[in-house]
């Protein structure tokens, strides 16, 4: 019922003011989402081994963003705030689906929402409301376990993943002609939504979140081989199953561009490119040799910039400027307004409220325009990488990371110490306090949960897991 008030609100507001768009004619809208891709992940991000030419050419015509950041250090909590806007420390999905459970940690984890609730307006229901059509490819990762509601539930009107006999990134038994890698059999769904509108010159918004290149560590074949014979036992990326990967990435989006020229739809389509989190580089405490984020300080599930700074490249033909580079600092919560002011969509007004990002075609028109904001994460959980519950805040060029299970701080300067390295906190108390007051101040200001002390503490066990249990169904939509 919920959701159905939602999506006749928007269709009435979306009937009223979808013709105001900061485009004129509103712009179809295509968001390519990489899993597990760090922010060197790309060799126009300065990858010495992974080849990307099509997504270094879409740098090269838009706008490349140096600061970009996803809304968490592991997927669903950042695919959670694309969707609605909102930090994952306000909706409460704060780690990956379901989660990994410490019952022995220092620290209990929170009661945290293993589900986006359908109460939020997601960008999806949203243009929808205003006539777009909306497509999900791909990997979804934002409800419950085996009771998953799934996008349609969320306002797609198509959702097509991989197929079910998939073992890792191979399909068996593919017909001949027919694709037997995940991401090229994904690729085909894509191009199916784009060339098979419903209603002529109706406007589609298109969500492509792409499995690789996260485990398991399983490239094309064909690639696979090619990269074998480039590897550079010096280079910093030298794992030519992970390079398949990304190239299986880069082409499959290299197609979807050329489907969107094909169609005559390319200079009318806003096109965004990011990556949920970092590169992941080590698990159970030790170092795994997928891939680098260097010089970026650790990876995935990690407190430090190499879990969350990602690649971002926006490019929208005759509104964004052709290859500049933006060093302001964006995150994945600015998607949405972005995406709603350049549709022209006002969206769902009570939603909009608790929207935590920033409308980015300011940058679009000036890449050297600041943002008077700080930025913030919150993950009060602990991750197979052996790491530790953490809020932390970007603000200018410092950044601090606060430990949730002692409290303790530390303090980096990154433009002066991009792989922070050197703790500042003791040579600059001060500014460590500030922040950590910033910090405390937002995380009351959006409810964020905390873990608390546990009572079963064991430091001989604490690193051992335990499955989450699921929570009942019926609690999801609360």
């Amino acid at each position: 019922m919920q959701m159905f008030l939602n999506y006749l609100k928007l269709t009435i507001l979306g009937f009223v003011f979808s013709c105001v768009s900061w485009a004129g004619k509103q712009p179809n809208i295509v968001f390519f989402l990489a899993d597990d891709l760090g922010w060197t992940g790309l060799s126009s991000y300065g990858s010495d081994f992974y080849e990307t030419p099509h997504l270094d050419k879409l740098a090269g015509k838009g706008l490349k963003f140096t600061n970009a950041y996803a809304a968490c250090t592991v997927c669903s909590p950042t695919r959670g705030a694309i969707m609605t806007g909102m930090y994952p420390a306000r909706t409460n999905l704060t780690d990956f689906i379901a989660g990994q459970n410490r019952p022995y940690a220092k620290m209990k984890l929170p009661e945290w929402n293993m589900g986006l609730k359908q109460e939020y307006t997601t960008i999806a229901e949203a243009l929808k409301g205003a006539g777009y059509r909306t497509g999900q490819v791909g990997k979804w990762h934002l409800d419950y376990p085996n009771e998953s509601i799934g996008p349609k539930g969320h306002g797609f009107d198509y959702a097509e993943d991989k197929p079910k006999e998939s073992r890792g990134y191979m399909i068996p038994n593919a017909k001949e002609g027919e694709p037997n890698y995940v991401t090229d059999y994904l690729t085909d769904k894509a191009i199916e939504f784009i060339e098979k509108p419903s209603k002529k010159d109706q406007p589609f918004y298109l969500y492509f979140a792409y499995h690789v290149p996260h485990t398991p560590i399983q490239g094309r074949p064909d690639l696979v081989k090619e990269y074998q014979a480039k590897v550079n036992p010096n280079a910093i990326h030298h794992n030519p199953e992970y390079a398949a990967m990304v190239k299986s990435m880069d082409m499959s989006v290299g197609r979807v561009l050329e489907c969107l020229k094909k169609n005559n739809l390319d200079e009318n389509t806003l096109v965004i490119f990011t990556s949920d989190n970092g590169g992941l580089t080590q698990r159970n405490g030790k170092h795994d040799d997928f891939t680098e984020n260097i010089p970026l300080r650790r990876g995935k599930g990690s407190a430090f910039e190499g879990g969350v700074r990602v690649p971002g490249i926006v490019y929208w033909p005759n509104k964004t400027p052709v290859g500049k580079v933006c060093s302001e600092p964006i995150t994945s919560v600015d998607y949405y307004p972005t995406i709603l002011s350049a549709s022209g969509v006002l969206g769902d007004a009570e939603h909009n409220k608790n929207i935590d990002g920033i409308d980015l075609t300011g940058i679009f028109k000036n890449p050297s325009k600041k943002l008077d904001r700080d930025i913030f994460w919150h993950y009060p959980h602990y991750h197979a990488g052996g790491d530790w519950p953490y809020s932390s805040i970007r603000s200018g060029d410092y950044r601090l990371i606060e430990s949730l299970e002692d409290g303790h701080v530390e303090l980096y300067h990154l433009g002066k110490d991009l792989g922070e390295m050197q703790d500042l906190s003791s040579q600059f108390p001060e500014k460590a306090l500030v922040l950590k007051a910033s910090l405390k101040k937002w995380r009351a200001s959006v409810s964020a949960q905390l873990p608390t002390l546990n009572s079963n503490y064991d430091p001989k066990r604490a690193s051992e897991t335990a499955k989450n249990k699921k929570k009942k169904s019926s609690n999801k939509n609360k």
